[in-house]
């Protein structure tokens, strides 16, 4: 059999509730979109990687960055992000989807690959597969990794009906665990309390105190992170308190 084709379609928007235009915020001479793509174009077994973002005229500059650096780039629905990835995989002839998001500017190559070649060897062949599940997580917010194949992704799309289901993409696999074949990816030791994503003022402040450390950098692994945040834990006394939003929540302004 032929291998699949991977892609890796990475959700950005630039109107954020919490942290407006963060994706394209600077990161020592970069934006953070581009750490996300970039780094996510280092895992190996992935073919090709998309950003999708939205037909709302507030992404016009994304489109324009994309097309600037030649990132490949598709727009959809602002709120129906299902269905903006649905469109993404098919204009781009997926047959497995990696999901990433673009506030993940630590996101490691090397750990999308360790979770892509376990949902390849899955034997019987798995239907979606994360690293973390709600309430359930081993690996730091910002490393999240979550896979599925087309023809799981089309069902869902052609199925998931709630606000929830709809704007977050994968809950409808979440909350119908008897329709699929899933598998929970979990890392041991547990690392779930670290919070190296952006989506306040705060967590961009801590990104950058962590990106500052590799002094030009932007391949290090999430294990050097790791090693680093050991040694100085006060790195992460600024996000301490940011509560990580429920995958239930829908943004209001829809």
């Amino acid at each position: 059999m032929d291998k699949p084709r991977i892609i890796t379609i990475i959700q950005a928007r630039m109107a954020s509730s919490r942290l407006p235009g963060k994706i394209l915020e600077d990161l020592a001479g970069k934006t953070m979109l581009a750490w996300v793509v970039d780094r996510a174009r280092r895992a190996e077994l992935v073919d090709e990687v998309v950003v999708a973002t939205t037909t709302d005229p507030s992404d016009d500059p994304v489109v324009e960055f994309c097309q600037a650096q030649g990132y490949p780039v598709s727009r959809g629905s602002m709120h129906d992000v299902l269905d903006r990835y649905f469109q993404a995989a098919s204009l781009y002839q997926a047959d497995i989807i990696v999901r990433l998001t673009a506030d993940c500017p630590l996101i490691d190559p090397g750990m999308i690959d360790d979770n892509l070649q376990t949902f390849l060897a899955a034997d019987p062949p798995l239907d979606f597969a994360a690293n973390r599940l709600p309430g359930d997580r081993s690996v730091p917010i910002g490393l999240d990794t979550e896979i599925c194949t087309m023809a799981a992704l089309e069902f869902a799309w052609n199925n998931a009906g709630e606000d929830h289901c709809r704007e977050h993409v994968m809950p409808y696999f979440y909350e119908h665990p008897d329709q699929f074949n899933i598998l929970h990816i979990r890392h041991q030791p547990d690392y779930g309390s670290y919070r190296w994503t952006v989506d306040t003022p705060e967590d961009l402040e801590v990104v950058r105190k962590i990106i500052a450390h590799f002094e030009g950098r932007d391949d290090f692994s999430w294990l050097e992170v790791l090693a680093l945040v050991q040694s100085r834990p006060e790195i992460m006394d600024a996000n301490a308190g940011v509560r990580h939003k429920d995958y239930r929540e829908v943004d209001d302004r829809k």
